[in-house]
């Protein structure tokens, strides 16, 4: 029995590695169109077919799931999505991989996969009105191998700003899952860390060196999830996150200053934070009862 078991997990095994794209495959794709990676979009293509399975499976997407991805490249990611028989929104910036997937995973998939041309985002505060249109309110998942480039003001939008995004499974550059993952007190703690961390939990999920992609990158990169949490710091109120967002840019903008210097001497200090206090000593709940102390004080002026 347990030869019959291994020999049935080594069979799905390579049924699943034969369906997934390799980097020779990637390679032979591109070079048929005569196409090659480009640096200015980011593209660096995620061929590690074990952080391809862990993705998928720690994001629990599943049949009737929505998923978006962001930066489809040549289908290799979008294909295992596919595989799990979720619906999928693609966004993808570069023309002539547009017309790559049309050729190839759309006409498979045309029933479950609608595929976006443009950026993800619509300047650097607001998400390309296309895809809010395909996603039409619904609870949707973020599963995607993040351009660098956009990983922030994405992460932070789904996260504090859109409350159907009920989960988002990101592989992005490593000292961005650092920032989101400090404490208080570490450099590296930040308005990112605070803004993301009052609205979901961040988990890292793995580590991923650079020949895990190609063509390889020149920094090391993490797989991480951004969960909305229970019970969130601040309200699920878009103005409220967005006025919060805006009071840690302030208190932030000179990080060493003390928050007397930044706020003023006579502003309301909830118990236990001290005007000679920098933020970064702060925990967030201490920064978010800084900041409705303030909204309280501007309400009675």
């Amino acid at each position: 029995m347990r030869c019959g078991f291994k020999s049935r997990a080594l069979k799905r095994q390579r049924s699943y590695d034969e369906r997934v794209q390799t980097q020779t495959e990637i390679r032979a794709l591109l070079a048929s169109r005569g196409l090659a990676p480009k640096h200015r979009f980011g593209q660096n293509f995620l061929v590690d077919h074990n952080h391809l399975k862990k993705f998928v499976a720690s994001s629990a997407i599943r049949a009737q799931s929505l998923v978006l991805e962001i930066g489809p490249g040549t289908g290799t990611l979008s294909e295992c999505i596919l595989e799990t028989g979720a619906e999928l929104i693609a966004c993808e910036l570069d023309r002539d991989l547009c017309a790559l997937l049309r050729d190839t995973l759309l006409p498979k998939h045309a029933s479950r996969m609608t595929l976006i041309e443009g950026d993800c985002l619509d300047g650097k505060h607001a998400i390309n009105p296309a895809i809010l249109d395909a996603i039409a309110l619904r609870p949707f998942t973020l599963v995607a191998n993040l351009p660098y480039q956009i990983a922030s003001p994405l992460m932070a939008m789904l996260a504090c700003e859109t409350p159907h995004c009920v989960g988002q499974f990101v592989t992005i550059q490593r000292d961005v899952a650092d920032r989101l993952l400090a404490r208080e007190g570490c450099g590296e703690y930040g308005p990112l860390t605070i803004s993301i961390g009052a609205c979901a939990d961040v988990t890292l999920l793995s580590v991923l060196a650079p020949g895990c992609f190609w063509p390889p990158p020149k920094v090391t990169s993490a797989m991480i999830s951004i969960r909305p949490k229970q019970a969130p710091c601040i309200a699920r109120d878009l103005q409220q996150r967005k006025d919060f967002s805006a009071f840690l840019q302030r208190v932030f903008s000179n990080r060493r200053k003390q928050l007397g210097s930044t706020l003023g001497r006579d502003h309301p200090w909830p118990e236990g934070i001290l005007a000679t206090q920098r933020p970064e000593e702060l925990s967030i709940a201490q920064l978010v009862s800084l900041w409705e102390a303030a909204r309280v004080r501007a309400h009675q002026v």
